[in-house]
Order: structure tokens, then C-alpha cells, then sequence
């Protein structure tokens, strides 16, 4: 690769990753962040292709099935006449004198169509296979979808807290340098004690830390949600910033109903179901293999050649064959065959045991991040009281402005904590749906526009928070020819 390619490479991916998509006309909601990021995250996008390749083999594996119908023409010439004599076999006597019965120049054609029975029954089994392999890359998608919805709504709070952070920590850190230089003035002129003013400067820079802090834990948010979206990492974008009082998502269901949906829509036991039907059908295909191979064929053939009586004619007929040292193999075939279904169905039942682990864990996580929240909330709406009453006492003369400077750090410290104990609830929550496999689209969709598809997914998660987690469930049980809506 010389420079110049690389450099193409680098501007041909770069113009291509980024286009082609809905330009941002406004603050982003949450169900607008979803929505773009399910039809240009490139993740996303892999696994679409990836899908459309095992359509594409189903649909070649079908042709497999057919007969072979073999259309051959040739022509050929000699240098010579292609001549021969006959020879007495007792006496060593040439009986006939040198004789033809095939031109110099001859042109043939053929048509053969044949048709083994045995490589029919490989090949049906096998297009079963490319059929549930197909459905497997489907569950794989499905994975990816949910991942990826999860990891928006967790930046996407996270990134929310950052920004109602960023309007407000900006004036009051200016504030709070102010208050410590003249704090650092008083104790050098000795207008105060110096352990008071020492004090003060320590709460300061205490609540100062716990600020930048939690700042610095937020600091990635945004490029984190850009990055899922498909955006450059550098753009920048607004966030339709929620209302004050924004409650929790609910949860209708109880862990026992959990169960049941988890174990029957998760797309990695879905994955294993279609497995165990690949291995069974490869088990059927070793049996086939050992039976003998019944060939049907006929043709229709021409030849030029004016020594024959007929240039024209067909044929037909039937041949067995049957190589009986697959015989040998027989045993061990079936052996490795049967160990393979044994696999999966082991491998089934341990990953089915870890999703109802993942279940509970995520749901006793869900239950202690809403009482975390809870407790943030009271928190922060106390401190918010405490700030009312220094502010208060500043106008009347009876408190400082130091001690209004504390309380608004302390009252911001308390907001921002409310905020992250509610995006980590909000990813608890989502991580009790992703555990189930609920899948955050409907059947189908009417346009592929971050409108359409948001307002879709809206539709679906508030249907989520009634306990109908599968609005879209008849989409399990119809075969391998549909699909997730094609937004891609």
C-alpha cells in the first residue's frame, strides 16, 4: 500500500461514514438519539450485511436442489483421416482394407440433464441449515439492536447531567475562586481567625473536588453518544433537557414472569435453539452419506459426422453407486455427529442458566438504584431548602455570602448526584430489557426517518411500562424470510 492509497482510504471512509444522514435540527430527545442511532450506527450496519449475506446463501442453497441440465458443443478437426483395419485374430491377416466412419471435421453438441438423490437429500438438509443460520444472524442482530439501545439511554442521561452541569458550574466555580482569594485575603490581613478562615477554605475546596469529581466522571458522555449515533466525535449537539421532576420508568412484571419472557425471547438462547437444528440436520445429513447414490439422467445429443446413420438421438438411464468404505466411517460419523447436539443442548442449558442469573441480578440491581435514587432525590431537594434559607438570610442582613456560595456548591453536588443515580437506575431498568430480549421496534416501520423510527420506539417502551415487553412477539415464530424493519 503506497501513501497515496492509504490517504484515498482514509478520505474515502471518512466521507462515507458520516454521510448520508438526517441532518440535527434541534435538541435531541431521547427517543430521537435511539432512533439515530439504530439506523447509522455502523456496529448496527455489520450486522444488517451480516444478515443480508445469510438471505443471500438461503436463497443460493435453494438452487442446489435442482437437477443438473449440462449444455456442451465442440468442434473438432484431424490432420489426417482417422482411418483403421481389421486383423484376423486366428490367422494374423489383414480381413479388411483401411476404412473410415468419422470425418475429418466434425461439430457435436449436448445436452445432458441428470439428477442424483442423494445429493438431493445433502443438499435439502443443508438449505434447512442456511435457514436457521439465517434466523441466527438475525438473533445476532438482535443482540447488537439491544446493546445498542442500552448504551444510548445510559450516555444519554449521563450526557444530560453533564450538560445541566455545564450551564451552572461554569459562573459558580468563578464565584467560588473569588470567595477563596478573599477568604486567603482575610487570613492574611487577620480579620478573622485564621483556623476559621482555614476551615472555610478547606469546605470550599472540598465541595470544589467532589465538583470536578463528579464533572470528570461525566466528561466522556456526550462523545460516548455521539460515537453510538454515528456523529463525529467533535460535533457538537444539544440534548432536549427533561423536566426537573422527571419520575422513573416503571416495571409491571414480577421476576417470575421475567423468567418465563427471558428464557423464551433472549437472542442467545434463541441462537442455540436454531444451533441445536443446524446440529440435527447435520446428523441427518451423515445417515444420507451412507446410503447409495441413485443417479437419473438423460440427454440429447448431435454429431455432424455424415458416416452416421443418425446424427441425432437421445438417452436415458439410471446408475447406482455406493462407495461402502464410507461404511468404515460410519460409527464415528455418527458418534461426532450426536456429540455435537449433545454440545448444544449442554451449552443451552448453561447460558439459560446465566440469563435467569443476569435477570435477577439486574432486577435486585433495578429495585436498590430506584431507592439510591430515591435518597438523592430527598437529598437534593434538602438542599436545596438549605439554600432558600441562606439566601434568604443574605438579604436580611443575616448571613454572608460565603456561606451562600457553600450551600449553592453543596445544592449542586446534591443535583448532579440525583442525576447520576438516575441515569444508573435508567440503565438498570435497561438492563432488566436487554436481559429479557425485548426488542425496542415494532414490526414494521412506515419510513426510514429518525422521526418516524423515534416516535416508534416511544411508542414501544411506553407499551414496555404496561408489562406488553413484546408488542412485536408474532415476529418469533414466522420464519427465517422476515426480518427487523429494513431502516437501513
Amino acid at each position: 500500500m503506497t501513501g497515496s492509497e492509504t490517504q484515498a482510504r482514509i478520505e474515502s471512509d471518512l466521507q462515507v461514514m458520516f454521510s448520508e444522514q438526517e441532518p440535527i435540527d434541534g435538541p435531541l430527545t431521547l427517543y430521537e438519539a435511539m432512533a439515530r442511532a439504530v439506523m447509522y450506527n455502523l456496529d448496527h450496519r455489520v450486522e444488517v450485511m451480516n444478515e443480508a449475506v445469510s438471505q443471500n446463501q438461503l436463497n443460493l442453497s435453494r438452487y442446489d436442489l435442482l437437477p443438473q441440465l449440462v449444455a456442451e458443443a465442440g468442434y473438432r478437426s484431424r490432420s489426417n483421416v482417422d482411418a483403421s483395419s481389421s486383423e484376423n485374430i486366428e490367422t494374423g491377416q489383414e480381413s479388411l482394407v483401411p476404412s473410415t466412419s468419422q470425418e475429418r471435421d466434425s461439430f457435436t453438441a449436448d445436452l445432458n440433464l441428470s439428477w442424483n438423490i442423494l445429493d438431493f437429500g445433502v443438499s435439502y438438509f443443508t438449505a434447512q441449515q442456511q435457514a436457521d443460520r439465517a434466523m441466527i444472524a438475525y438473533e445476532r442482530r438482535r443482540k447488537v439492536l439491544h446493546g445498542i439501545i442500552q448504551d444510548v439511554r445510559t450516555s444519554y442521561w449521563r450526557a444530560v447531567a453533564a450538560q445541566r452541569l455545564q450551564d451552572r458550574v461554569g459562573p459558580l466555580l468563578e464565584r467560588v475562586e473569588q470567595a477563596r482569594s478573599d477568604s486567603e485575603r482575610i487570613e492574611q490581613l487577620r480579620l478573622d481567625s485564621p483556623l476559621n478562615a482555614l476551615n472555610y477554605q478547606r469546605t470550599v475546596l472540598d465541595a470544589k473536588r467532589q465538583l470536578q469529581t463528579l464533572r470528570q466522571e461525566l466528561a466522556l458522555a456526550k462523545i460516548e453518544l455521539a460515537t453510538l449515533m454515528n456523529l463525529p466525535p467533535d460535533q457538537d449537539f444539544t440534548l432536549a433537557m427533561p423536566e426537573e421532576d422527571v419520575v422513573m420508568g416503571a416495571l409491571a412484571l414480577e421476576p417470575a414472569e421475567l423468567e418465563e419472557l427471558a428464557l423464551a425471547y433472549r437472542p442467545e438462547l434463541r441462537e442455540e435453539d436454531y444451533q441445536s437444528r443446524v446440529s440435527a440436520a447435520e446428523t441427518r445429513k451423515a445417515l444420507v452419506r451412507f446410503l447409495p447414490g441413485l443417479e437419473v439422467f438423460s440427454g440429447l445429443h448431435y454429431d455432424s459426422n455424415d458416416f452416421l446413420v443418425n446424427n441425432n438421438w437421445a438417452d436415458y438411464g439410471v446408475r447406482v453407486s455406493w462407495n461402502l468404505l464410507n461404511l468404515l466411517s460410519a460409527p464415528a460419523r455418527l458418534e461426532r455427529a450426536e456429540s455435537r447436539e449433545e454440545l448444544v443442548i449442554a451449552r443451552r442449558q448453561a447460558l439459560s442458566m446465566a440469563v435467569l442469573t443476569q435477570l435477577y441480578v439486574s432486577y435486585r440491581g433495578y429495585r436498590m438504584a430506584e431507592e439510591v435514587y430515591s435518597t438523592n432525590q430527598e437529598v437534593a431537594d434538602v438542599e436545596e431548602r438549605i439554600l432558600e434559607q441562606l439566601r434568604s438570610s443574605q438579604q436580611t442582613a443575616t448571613g454572608g455570602e460565603l456561606a451562600v456560595i457553600r450551600g449553592e456548591l453543596n445544592a449542586l453536588v446534591a443535583q448532579l448526584r440525583r442525576d447520576l443515580a438516575f441515569a444508573r437506575a435508567q440503565n438498570a431498568l435497561g438492563q432488566i430489557y436487554v436481559t429479557v430480549g425485548a426488542d425496542p421496534l415494532p414490526e414494521t416501520i412506515e419510513a426510514a426517518e429518525v422521526g418516524t423510527v423515534a416516535a416508534a420506539i416511544r411508542e414501544t417502551m411506553r407499551g414496555w411500562q404496561d408489562g406488553d415487553l413484546f408488542m412485536r412477539s408474532t415476529r418469533m415464530d414466522v420464519g427465517a424470510e422476515q426480518g427487523l424493519p429494513d431502516i437501513s
